[in-house]
């Protein structure tokens, strides 16, 4: 892999630079690859792919009544009793 330096940039832009790529949790390097492989067409979206962040598709869904029922019923099983305990 080649390096490249890029010269007068301004301190405004640097910083901004640092903010985001440390809000993203990447390098200032690995953040400015992105923006330019981006910017020049290099970087592929992903087309047919489905990101889930639950499991809701496959198991279903409670309904706001099936929640407070369990809920309730969780809530009871964790009460302390004092007698136990003493």
């Amino acid at each position: 892999m080649k390096s490249v330096t890029i010269r007068g940039v301004e301190e405004a832009v640097s910083e901004k630079l640092k903010t985001v790529a440390a809000e993203q949790g990447k390098s200032v390097n690995q953040f400015t690859i992105e923006i330019i492989k981006k910017s020049l067409g290099f970087d592929k979206e992903k087309k047919f792919t489905r990101e889930y962040q639950d499991l809701d598709d496959l198991f279903g869904r409670w309904s706001q009544k099936e929640f407070e029922e369990i809920n309730a019923k969780i809530s009871q099983n964790r009460r302390i009793d004092p007698e136990l305990w003493d």
